[in-house]
């Protein structure tokens, strides 16, 4: 890219990250950290079921609205550093405020473990109590939910002890493999001159349309992982057998258990979506067949996956991404296009490829002044363009909720129903764009580059889920080697894949720069990408029957998803997620474009 790319501006929340004002903003933390544990002491510990209800019901209001205040500011503080140990891993001065403000974070986890296992004990009277205070009321699911969970937690030392290790312990694990990512690089030869190369730069050559370039790229990075295999190993197996043992001691089923409740859902519609998926593999392999006769060869080597196809040469420069996006959102809604808009004139996102700066994608919460920041790797293609609306989608999400006047605690929304937006952006964009083009060859660029993506969602994800399935129960006898990580990669990619590619050029090291593995957190990081795919088209569907009057009800869900399971919230629009059936049915017009793509 020849025009210097937008870097995020912050300036808004604190002119600087040594400033008196980030000071103060930690400080005030750290005060209404004091006040909180003073008020858990004084009030919480003696208000219990037999208190009497108004008395009680305060408690639980002063409590609920204590959190939102606290979380606000820090949830804004987390985000400004993030905003520079996520662009710049060799900041010193970041990382080490970083680390001093998750010490802070201990001990709000330790509050909220203390309001989670009391929420339980009061479950006999919840009801009376949120009847009986606004703030209660206005926060009931929460609290149901917190009362739900507090059966899956151990004592509350335990617990503490728990938050207190993670730092050293599953978190550290994670921060290693960020760094090692982000501040590996290769020596790389492009267009005749040798360029030291990020990894996100070098793992976008992917969507070069030179395949001896792609090839090259693909075995730099298979020499590039091998050379950090080890440490990202042994971040992996510390962070799984951390979650292995917490899950024992906190009485989940398995694994995958944790990640169901997240996600808010249970394991019917778990079993319903995977299982439709799995039927749908047939389709994607035809896709991935056709894809390699385009390009001349029997079978796609891994470095093919993303291959260019028809009149794919365009590349967009920043200022034509920007208009692209506008103008296409617009078709939707000028609400869309107004907030894309502020978006991009007040440099919300930061998309230059650089050194020591993450790779990937996403977006995050700056609550304190109600808005999004969004990190991406712009290299021009479209697939970039896509990446952008996918993260302002999340952006528009977290704006609905903001506009609806939601508290921290409200907005608090699952990874399932928390893709919707995204993925309905990119929807919008890509249907508008093969609407709008007659040219054959400009159509199958973009089919190829929806489908790619689609395929990435659909059978990726499932090797992805497939693969952390097997670790977490490994895992659970014995520490796995790098080889034996890489070894149940493959097994999992050839799963899903099949003979839609060449099983000799897999992408075994996939495990080493994919974060999603290395949250203790979040655990199976990668089912909730296939609901919000499946999930979202179902409602474009339904966008395109209803029309404009769509509108309200889909912005009234994006304001709500932290305040009901996805069953409910689904159901508004006449979805049963649970039945097998809908997931078919947006599989079936996904999988409708593969026919397309095989005609034209």
């Amino acid at each position: 890219m020849t025009t210097p790319l937008p870097h995020w501006d912050l300036s808004n929340v604190f002119p600087a990250i040594e400033s008196k004002e980030f000071d103060a903003a930690v400080a005030n933390v750290t005060g209404q950290l004091d006040e909180l544990e003073k008020y858990f002491a004084e009030r919480v510990s003696q208000a219990d079921a037999r208190t009497p209800t108004q008395e009680l019901a305060a408690v639980v209001g002063g409590a609920i609205d204590r959190f939102n205040t606290l979380q606000e500011l820090a949830g804004t503080i987390r985000a400004y550093l993030y905003s520079f140990v996520s662009t710049n891993s060799r900041d010193k001065v970041a990382m080490k405020k970083m680390s001093e403000f998750e010490q802070l974070g201990v001990r709000m986890q330790n509050l909220g473990n203390q309001f989670q296992a009391w929420a339980g004990k009061l479950a006999p009277v919840l009801e009376a109590v949120v009847g009986a205070n606004q703030s209660a009321k206005a926060h009931a699911f929460a609290l149901e939910e917190a009362a739900r969970q507090s059966r899956y937690m151990m004592s509350e030392t335990e617990e503490s002890l728990a938050a207190e290790l993670s730092l050293s312990g599953a978190s550290a694990w994670g921060k290693l493999q960020g760094t090692l990512t982000s501040q590996l690089s290769v020596d790389f030869e492009l267009d005749g001159k040798i360029e030291k190369l990020p990894m996100p730069t070098l793992i976008n050559l992917h969507s070069h349309p030179d395949e001896s370039v792609r090839r090259r790229a693909y075995e730099a990075e298979m020499t590039a992982w091998k050379s950090v295999e080890e440490p990202l190993a042994a971040a992996l197996n510390g962070i799984k057998g951390t979650s292995n043992t917490l899950n024992k001691r906190r009485g989940r089923e398995d694994a995958v258990h944790p990640a169901i409740d997240l996600a808010r859902i249970d394991r019917p519609t778990l079993e319903a979506m995977l299982s439709a998926m799995q039927d749908s593999f047939p389709a994607f392999r035809r896709y991935y067949k056709a894809k390699a006769r385009r390009l001349g060869k029997e079978k796609l080597a891994w470095w093919d996956l993303f291959a260019p196809v028809g009149a794919s040469n365009k590349s967009y420069s920043w200022d034509e991404a920007r208009e692209f996006i506008l103008a296409n959102f617009n078709k939707f809604s000028p609400g869309l296009t107004d907030f894309a808009r502020r978006a991009f004139a007040q440099n919300w996102i930061d998309a230059e490829q650089r050194d020591g700066k993450r790779g990937g994608a996403f977006c995050m919460e700056v609550p304190s002044v109600k808005e999004s920041r969004v990190l991406c790797n712009f290299d021009g293609t479209l697939d970039q363009v896509s990446t952008i609306a996918h993260e302002l989608g999340h952006a528009f999400h977290n704006e609905c909720a903001y506009q609806a006047g939601k508290t921290v605690l409200q907005q608090d929304t699952p990874m399932t129903l928390a893709e919707t937006a995204s993925i309905m952006c990119e929807t919008i964009i890509m249907e508008a764009l093969l609407e709008q083009t007659k040219d054959p060859a400009e159509q199958l660029a973009i089919l190829e580059t929806r489908l790619a993506g689609d395929a990435q969602v659909i059978v990726d994800i499932y090797s992805r889920y497939l693969f952390e399935k097997e670790i977490f129960e490994r895992r659970a006898e014995s520490e796995l080697s790098a080889d034996e990580l890489c070894e149940t990669m493959e097994r999992a990619q050839k799963a899903t894949y099949g003979d839609g590619l060449d099983e000799r050029y897999l992408m075994k090291y996939m495990w080493t720069w994919k974060p999603h593995y290395y949250s203790d957190s979040l655990p199976f990081y990668n089912f909730p990408y296939a609901f919000g795919l499946l999930f979202a088209t179902g409602l474009y569907a339904i966008y395109q029957q209803r029309g404009a009057e769509f509108l309200p009800d889909y912005v009234n869900l994006l304001a709500s998803t932290g305040e009901a399971p996805a069953a409910d919230l689904a159901a508004q629009f006449g979805i049963n997620i649970r039945e097998k059936k809908f997931w078919a049915d947006s599989l079936k017009i996904i999988t409708d474009k593969i026919e397309l793509y095989e005609k034209l």
